[in-house]
């Protein structure tokens, strides 16, 4: 009998993962807004910003899935987030919000940009053409399980380049703004 996979709902961690990947402020500096203010945090420090347990699959129509984990912070007032990327291909994605709370943005290639909140319980479905970025925007890590088809692919670079027409920052509280360094118009 082949062993099964087990989430622990009190911590958000899968028993077993194919990879884990941990993304630092010095691996998302380009992708702040205030790259200044980014500068300056990491003449200190380098703090993990989020960190992503992978169950990956392949083969005709696999799923794979992964939690992901955003620690709260921010740099300057934006608050703490994914890189965000497109699929290389059209496909969907499913979040289920486990713990904490936050935005997911969402923006196609011609700049139509929604937004959804992520709370405790939530279940989100990400639009197959949409680029997708979870941000946290509270006290607490903010921990979701993704569901993706396998050979979706990820393409970072477009959004490492141009970037996401918004971003969220603390305003006395989350606030949507548009992003200073988005080369969308």
């Amino acid at each position: 009998m082949e062993r099964v996979n087990v989430l622990d709902f009190t911590t958000g961690k899968l028993e077993l993962t194919t990879s884990v990947q941990e993304r630092y402020l010095s691996d998302l500096i380009d992708y702040f807004a205030f790259k200044n203010e980014a500068e300056m945090i990491l003449r200190e420090k380098n703090p993990l910003i989020y960190k992503v347990y992978e169950m990956a699959y392949s083969g005709p129509g696999a799923l794979s899935y992964a939690i992901t984990e955003i620690e709260p912070g921010k740099v300057g007032n934006e608050y703490y987030f994914t890189k965000g990327h497109f699929h290389s291909k059209a496909a969907a994605e499913v979040y289920i919000v486990l713990s904490g709370e936050g935005i997911l943005m969402m923006e196609n290639r011609s700049g139509n940009t929604r937004t959804l909140n992520m709370f405790k319980g939530a279940v989100l479905y990400v639009d197959p053409e949409y680029a997708h970025r979870s941000i946290n925007t509270g006290n607490e890590k903010l921990v979701f399980l993704a569901v993706y088809q396998s050979d979706a692919g990820h393409d970072y670079e477009s959004i490492k380049e141009r970037g996401f027409s918004y971003i969220v920052v603390d305003e006395e509280g989350p606030k949507i703004v548009k992003n200073p360094r988005s080369t969308k118009k």
